[in-house]
Order: C-alpha cells, then sequence, then structure tokens
C-alpha cells in the first residue's frame, strides 16, 4: 500500500524534495502511491500535510453503518444507526426511506463524537446498500410511499409476467426474480394506479442516500443490474424493458461506475460534519459487490460464500456469463469492465435462528454439541427454503422440510441437518456456477456464520474446495464502500485498492467423508421436486 512510516523519514536536501515531488507529480498524478509519497516527502521536510480520509456507508437492511479508512486503509473508527422493517402484510417487506437519513445522522453523529479530527479530513465517500428496493420520488423530490425491499415477495404474478417476455433474460441476463425493482413498479402501476401516475424518479435504496448527501439522481452498474432494466452486457439502461412496464430513461437516474464520481457532498452536510472543501461521492456499489471490494474478490476466479441471514456464492468474471435458467444472479460489478455472479439462498443464519427460536436455544448452545469433529450426514435431511428460495428454483412459494426424523432425533441432530442442509444449497449454487462456465477452486467465508469451524467444514466438503478465513478485521460492505471513496476521488488503481486480507486459516474438505456427503448431497437434490409436486 505505499511507502511506510512517513513522519519517520527524512531528506538531507530541499532539493531532492522538489524533485520527487515533481517526478511523482508527472508520472503518477493521481495514484494512491503518488498520493502516499507526496505526503511522506513533505512530512520529512517539515511541512505534515493533513492526512486525508475516506468514509464508507452501508444502507443495510436492520441499520446503517459508517466507517472511516485512512489513505493506508487502515480502519479508524466506525459507527451505527439503527433500522426496522415495516411487514403490514404477509410476504410485504418495506422501509420509509425517511428512516435511512435518520440512522445515517445517528451513525455519522456518533462518528464525529468519537472522532472529530479524522471526520474533517474526508476527501472521498461510497456508498454501498441493500439491492433491488424499489424508492418511488416524485417531480419535486418527495416519496410517494415506502420503499419496497428485497425480501418482498408481493409482486411475484408480476415478475413470473415480466420473466414471461423473452427480452428480460436476453437483456439482463437473469430470470426477473419476485425481488427485483421492475416487478415493484410492475405491482404498484396494477395495484396503486395514483402513486405510479406520480413517480418521477425511481431510485434503489443506496441512491435515494445520495440523494439527500449530493441532491443528484445517481446510480451506478452492480445495483442497477438487480432491477430487470439493465442491459448487463452493454452496462446501460434498456430503453425496450422500460417500456415493458410503462417508464422510460428519464424515470432512471444517471449511470456511472462504481469508482467513478456520482456527485460530491452538499455544501451544509460538510458543514455539519465539521468538513471543508469539496467531498466526492462514489458510484459504489450493491452490497454483494461492495463486500467483494471490501474483500478483494474482484479478479477473474476469486470468489467468496457469505453466510448472513442470506447466503450469496460470489465469483468475480472478468466477462459477461449470463445462465439464467439456473437462477445464477450475473450482474455488472462495481469495477469497469468487470461482472460478477452470484448463487443466492434466502435463508442461511436464519436457517439456525428459527430453530433456536422453536427451540429456545441460542444459536452457540444448539451448535456446541457437535463439537470440532466433522461428522458424517445422519439421514435426517432439512431444505432450508423458509421464504422460498432463489438459486436454483427461483420459487417464492416453496417451503422448507426436514425428512428422515426418527424417534431418536433430538436437537443436536437437526442442528447438523440444519447447517448441513444450507452448506447443500451454495452446493446447488456451486453446480449452477459451473454450468455458466464459471470453476472455482476455492472461497473465502465471510459473514456472521462463518464464525462458526464446524459450519465451515460441512461447507468445505459439501462443495469439495478449500473454504480460507480471513485475517481478524472489518472487510465488509462499509470497508469496501469506503475503499471505492478513496478510488473515486484520487483516482487510484481500483487493483491496487482492493487487495484481498491475509489468510488466517484455511480448512480443507474432509476426503474420508466426501462420499457420505456426496450421498446425502442426492438426497437433498431428490426432495425439492417432491414437494414441489405436493
Amino acid at each position: 500500500m505505499g511507502l511506510n512510516s512517513p513522519k519517520q523519514k527524512t531528506f538531507d536536501s530541499a532539493g531532492f524534495l522538489l524533485f520527487a515531488l515533481v517526478h511523482f507529480a508527472m508520472t503518477e498524478p493521481n495514484s494512491l502511491t503518488g498520493g502516499i509519497a507526496y505526503r511522506e516527502l513533505s512530512a520529512s521536510c517539515g511541512e505534515l500535510l493533513e492526512e486525508c480520509m475516506y468514509l464508507g456507508l452501508d444502507l443495510g437492511t436492520s441499520g446503517v453503518k459508517a466507517l472511516l479508512i485512512d489513505d493506508e486503509q487502515r480502519i479508524v473508527g466506525s459507527a451505527n444507526g439503527s433500522l426496522e422493517v415495516s411487514r403490514p402484510h404477509s410476504g410485504w417487506s418495506e422501509q420509509d426511506p425517511a428512516h435511512w437519513i435518520r440512522a445515517t445522522e445517528e451513525a455519522i453523529s456518533a462518528l464525529k463524537a468519537a472522532h472529530p479530527a479524522e471526520l474533517s479530513a474526508v476527501k472521498g465517500v461510497g456508498l454501498s446498500g441493500q439491492m433491488h428496493g424499489a424508492t418511488l420520488i416524485d417531480a419535486t423530490g418527495a416519496v410517494l410511499r415506502p420503499c419496497i425491499l428485497w425480501n418482498d415477495t408481493r409482486s411475484y404474478r408480476e415478475a413470473a409476467a415480466l420473466d414471461a417476455d423473452p427480452r428480460f433474460r436476453d437483456i439482463t441476463g437473469n430470470i426477473v426474480f419476485p425481488g427485483f425493482t421492475a416487478p415493484k413498479l410492475a405491482w404498484v402501476k396494477a395495484n396503486e394506479p395514483d402513486v405510479f401516475a406520480k413517480v418521477a424518479k425511481v431510485l434503489l435504496p443506496k441512491d435515494y442516500l445520495r440523494l439527500w448527501l449530493t441532491g443528484e439522481a445517481i446510480s451506478e452498474m452492480s445495483d442497477s443490474a438487480g432491477t430487470a432494466w439493465l442491459d448487463v452486457a452493454n452496462r446501460k439502461w434498456s430503453s425496450d424493458l422500460l417500456a415493458a412496464t410503462d417508464l422510460d430513461e428519464s424515470h432512471m437516474p444517471a449511470l456511472v461506475e462504481g469508482t467513478e464520481v456520482g456527485g460530491t457532498l452538499r455544501a451544509e452536510l460538510a458543514s455539519a460534519w465539521g468538513i471543508s472543501g469539496t467531498v466526492v461521492v462514489a458510484g459504489g456499489a450493491g452490497d454483494n459487490a461492495a463486500s467483494a471490494c471490501g474483500m478483494g474478490t474482484v479478479k477473474p476466479g476469486s470468489a467468496f460464500v457469505s453466510l448472513g441471514t442470506s447466503g450469496v456464492l460470489f465469483a468475480s468474471n472478468a466477462a459477461y456469463l449470463p445462465n439464467a435458467s439456473s437462477a445464477v444472479h450475473t450482474f455488472c460489478h462495481a469495477l469497469p469492465g468487470t461482472w460478477h455472479q452470484m448463487g443466492v439462498i434466502l435463508s442461511a443464519t436464519d436457517s439456525l435462528n428459527w430453530l433456536s427460536r422453536i427451540t429456545g436455544k441460542k444459536a452457540a448452545d444448539l451448535t456446541q454439541p457437535l463439537g470440532d469433529t466433522l461428522r458424517a450426514p445422519t439421514g435426517v435431511t432439512f431444505l432450508p427454503y423458509l421464504s422460498g428460495e432463489r438459486t436454483p428454483h427461483n420459487d417464492a412459494l416453496i417451503r422448507g422440510v426436514f425428512s428422515g426424523l426418527e424417534q431418536e432425533t433430538g436437537a443436536t441432530e437437526m442442528t447438523q441437518a440444519v447447517l448441513e442442509g444450507v452448506a447443500f444449497a451454495f452446493r446447488d449454487s456451486l453446480e449452477a456456477l459451473r454450468v455458466a462456465g464459471t470453476e472455482l477452486s476455492r472461497v473465502t467465508a465471510i459473514g456472521g456464520g462463518s464464525r462458526s469451524h464446524y459450519w465451515l467444514k460441512v461447507i468445505a466438503t459439501a462443495l469439495g474446495i478449500p473454504v480460507d478465513i480471513p485475517a481478524d478485521g472489518d472487510f465488509g460492505a462499509a470497508f469496501g464502500a469506503a475503499r471505492l471513496g478513496l478510488i473515486a476521488a484520487i483516482g487510484a488503481d481500483p487493483l491496487t485498492v482492493c487487495t484481498p486480507p491475509a489468510t488466517d486459516l484455511t480448512i480443507e474438505p474432509d476426503s474420508a467423508l466426501r462420499p457420505a456427503f456426496e450421498d446425502a448431497y442426492e438426497r437433498y437434490r431428490s426432495l425439492y421436486p417432491a414437494i414441489k409436486a405436493a
């Protein structure tokens, strides 16, 4: 990441300083290395320049995280603002965009209280956010209704109707899922026509936050790829797909790459945060692409498995490789000229949390009896379809199941089956990626569930590839967003900035248990068509 300990370096000649500064200005005027070297050399002559900071804002479903990093990507501090989800009807999931602003202000206020000098040195802001949400804005900039979130399934009929139009898969490379943005607008048109008639802009959640930060309606490629309106191969809005939902490009925000400038911070906000001067706001990324930037999953063949509330098997690609029929998500990456594929499962740690609720035991207490040594599958099988499933089934109505229960089955066996069921869901995604032409040799584990080494042993053996555990640190979406803010602010090389963390431990597949896991996976695969037909 450039030169170390700039304050400790000294030089004997002011002439050498001038020569060095001119050299870097000519050869690397906007590079990260050049920027660090400039401060290093200036410091050596007693002109220690103020260190620049970069802010990442991650708008999640349950809260907003604000994270500060310095020029060398060291985390300076972080803070959070809380959010809640409204579920007024079965299958509905909404949030008031005003609450996103309130949560962001909470996080920034806490960050300012803890690190006022560092916050005042911010030069770039990056944005990450929950994807697919439909935030509807009228011509005055007012919000027309609560945002319909990514996990809202009310528009499954509209999604099926749009998906039946072959143009959508041809142009986007994806199935039109009920969680995507386009079918939500079709639902609004059919059920809230007065609201639809007033829509002037449709913004994704993080881009509504950008509107508040900058006053500009701008989005970027990775998040926009999840709307079902983007021509993913050519990285632009599709007028044909917009017309299919009675919209046009005037309803859409302008598009930039995630590493490019996507507005500047409004002066009144900069003043409130104690910042002087111009602050760049980067294009940013959808939450998974931002996490990939944080994890350094940006080069072809690199991949991570995310064990969060939902689960993601994410692979970075240098080319556009769609496989819509298997429900693989093929989206633009946050870096120019790159794409990514995702297998998405809707209930990962949520499956264990569900078992925790019905047994009255904490998740850690459920997994503790399993110990550290991987066990062979017992014959009890769990399908983690508690909220339907995306990859590979695209089935919003399917539900979870336990199979093979007997008198001797207890909480430990059920817990083991839940961990295995989630791992086999990831295996389904791995197979779907293979069909699309992406072969993975290893993955890095992230998310809350990755703290369970037993679960990672299950996943490594179910997938048949090693699972790397990164060294301690925060490499999530907020960190990735901060990296994008840094890149946009100084024009740094994205591949130089978005490097992977050191690996602390690698979990290899258990070769002795691989045959038993293959048999269990075949049982798992046979259950879906059986319950689908029931």
